[in-house]
């Protein structure tokens, strides 16, 4: 009975895997799927007879469409034999005895008696693989990291270590779709039916890409902020997504290869929440003082201070509070203060001037009359 099964199988699978097919996209794949099988329309609208043929053979002459923003790999016995990255229809084509088809011009006796032949040694089933993956060469997005304590970096410019606990997100691409198969991909995954998906948390492998990304977030802190030609501001951070996202990948390329060993890179970043520790906290602010303190704001700021210290000064403590206030100024460089300089006055005004104190000044009683007299005939130029 054993044998008699096993030639019906035979025969049965040869007849069945002569169809040509026509392989397409799954049907319902999320936007973060990256690598997939590609599956065979054995029926469309009730038309279609290919149902029965094999799951890893593909008939010579079958089709295959490969939709923008994709590629096509093709397998053979578990090896990578071909990829195309360029969208259309193609059509298989394939030495192996296993894809031979009366229906693609390969003859009569090859695609029917050899191939019951061979298969009649395996129990009935094709002794070779094939397979058809696309994977997506678009940005794939949703990849979240965050960090349940803080990380900690060297500041370049607050020139002292802050801390933060930080959550987003970042845009992942496959670069080189055959390295990332070869040296990442699980075999579990390289099946019918299977979808890799870096957003699945069930996805041992997505799951180290996302431990080592928030292994990577100080270091890529540390690169942005340190980086002269982004300003060494942290302030920069959330609305710098690309530029903090080209940190994050040298980040990752630097401590686990992600690009050179498994064909994937970070294109953008998007970080939704910065909680920085109290102590960088209170630094922040102690800078965002200095700057508000500095240039021509705030030289007028601390001349109004000054002016309002004397004005204290004078209400409450008389001499002393103005002496104290003098100090003050001086410890704080308000000696130095850019007072507004006013234009030079005509000269009879400043005639004028001088005679108008004197007389004051005689008024007062503060001079004697001889020298007012004297002022005069100076001022006039007698």
């Amino acid at each position: 009975m054993g044998l008699i099964q096993a030639v019906k199988g035979a025969v049965g699978g040869v007849l069945a895997d002569q169809w040509k097919d026509f392989y397409t996209v799954p049907a319902g794949l999320p936007s973060t799927a990256a690598l997939f099988a590609a599956v065979p329309q054995g029926t469309n609208a009730g038309r279609g007879s290919n149902t029965s043929g094999s799951s890893n053979i593909i008939t010579n002459g079958s089709k295959i469409v490969v939709p923008e923003g994709y590629g096509l790999l093709l397998f053979q016995d578990g090896a990578i034999t071909s990829f195309v990255a360029e969208p259309g229809g193609y059509e298989w084509r394939s030495d192996d005895l296993n894809s031979q088809s009366i229906f693609a011009g390969d003859g009569i006796v090859t695609p029917l008696i050899k191939q019951s032949w061979e298969r009649f040694k395996f129990g009935g089933q094709p002794g070779g693989q094939q397979a058809a993956f696309f994977v997506s060469l678009k940005e794939l997005p949703d990849n979240r990291f965050g960090t349940q304590s803080e990380i900690y970096w060297d500041d370049g410019f607050l020139n002292t270590q802050v801390g933060a606990i930080t959550r987003g997100s970042y845009t992942l691409k496959i670069v080189d779709p055959i390295l990332f198969v070869k040296n990442f991909v699980p075999a579990a995954y390289l099946q019918p039916g299977k979808v890799f998906d870096f957003t699945d948390m069930d996805n041992a492998a997505a799951s180290q890409l996302f431990n080592e990304v928030v292994g990577s977030l100080a270091p890529a802190f540390s690169l942005y902020t340190n980086d002269p030609g982004k300003g060494n501001r942290i302030t920069k951070l959330q609305q710098d997504s690309l530029g903090f996202a080209q940190s994050l990948s040298a980040a990752v390329e630097q401590g686990y290869q992600w690009k050179s060993d498994r064909g994937l890179a970070i294109v953008k970043t998007a970080i939704v929440s910065i909680e920085y520790d109290a102590n960088t906290r209170e630094l922040l602010k102690t800078v965002q003082r200095a700057d508000a303190l500095s240039g021509g704001r705030g030289n007028s700021n601390l001349q109004a201070s000054v002016a309002q210290g004397i004005q204290s000064a004078g209400e409450n403590g008389g001499a002393a509070g103005l002496v104290g206030v003098g100090m003050a100024s001086g410890m704080f460089g308000a000696g130095n203060l850019q007072q507004p300089v006013a234009p030079a006055a005509p000269a009879a005004d400043d005639t004028v001037a001088k005679l108008t104190k004197a007389k004051e000044m005689l008024d007062l009683g503060l001079i004697t009359q001889d020298d007012y007299n004297a002022l005069k005939a100076k001022a006039l130029g007698l």
